[in-house]
Formats: structure tokens, C-alpha cells, sequence
């Protein structure tokens, strides 16, 4: 059976090298590098980031970030949501949920959760029971938003 526990990821050499196998590796985790580089960061340090490891190898990764209601331009009432980035799961484990499992966890937390996603990802996101916004040219600059709504909140007009 395999184990697909999703757990917060530490930000240290480790996990930032097991980034690299990634895709989506960028701007985000190079800056994390250099502040690793730049100053001793403690194991616990809080991170964004979740992920499945399979065996020893980091297969699955997300980050979550929790953006303030005042921020909130996508729920009805305006409340704390999450914003879902970097959901990637390595090339070689597709099609075995570890993308499912991690957008579940994700909605474990039970407020709203955004994410934009990325081309041709349109019919896995329906799939998790998330929606196309309407789009807002000003609000959403080009990115093209889903989200997920828990119980008792809806779109924002």
C-alpha cells in the first residue's frame, strides 16, 4: 500500500535540492535557497509548502499560502482563504492521486482555496470540485482563477 501522508515540508538544503526535480522550479524556491545561504533557517521554520513523499523522495509538492479577507476580491462573505501554488507531482507518479490527496488536504482546512491553473488543467480542477471564476480583467491580470467553496460561501459579485 502506498503512503500518501501529506506533510509540511522544511525549508533546508534537502528539500530545496529535491525542488530541482520539479518543473515548476523557479524564482521562488532560488530565493529560499539564498536566504538558506544567507542565514542558518531552523528545520521548523514555518513553511508553506506540503508534499508526499514516496519512500525517500519528495514525488508530490504545493505550497499554501493564507491571504487575508481584507485582500479577498473572490468570496462571498470576504473571509481568510487559501491560495494554492505549484501543485506538481513528479512525471514519473502521475495518475496515482498524490495531486487528489494534496487538494484535498488542502480543503481540510475549511475556508475557500484559490488557485489559477494552468492550461489544459481546467478538467482536473472541475474534477476536485473547483470552478472557474468569472472573470475580472482588473482582478485577475491574465491568470486563470478556480476556486473551491466551502459550505455557505459563494462568488463574489
Amino acid at each position: 500500500m502506498v503512503d500518501l501522508t501529506v506533510r509540511p515540508l522544511v525549508i533546508n538544503y534537502k528539500t530545496l535540492e529535491e525542488f530541482k526535480k520539479f518543473k515548476e522550479y523557479g524564482i521562488q524556491e532560488l530565493s529560499m535557497m539564498e536566504d538558506l545561504q544567507d542565514n542558518i533557517i531552523e528545520n521548523d521554520s514555518e513553511s508553506p509548502f506540503y508534499g508526499i513523499y514516496f519512500g525517500d523522495t519528495l514525488v508530490a509538492r504545493m505550497s499554501l499560502y493564507r491571504i487575508d479577507q481584507k485582500y479577498d476580491r473572490y468570496f462571498d462573505p470576504p473571509q481568510d482563504y487559501l491560495e494554492l501554488w505549484k501543485l506538481e507531482v513528479l512525471p514519473q507518479y502521475h495518475n496515482r492521486s498524490y495531486g487528489s490527496t494534496l487538494v484535498n488536504f488542502a480543503k481540510t482546512f475549511n475556508v475557500p482555496v484559490k488557485t489559477n491553473a494552468r492550461q489544459g488543467s481546467g478538467e482536473f480542477w472541475e474534477k476536485m470540485g473547483f470552478e472557474a471564476v468569472t472573470y475580472h480583467p482588473e482582478r485577475d491580470r491574465g491568470e486563470n482563477p478556480y476556486v473551491w467553496y466551502p459550505d455557505g460561501v459563494s462568488e463574489q459579485e
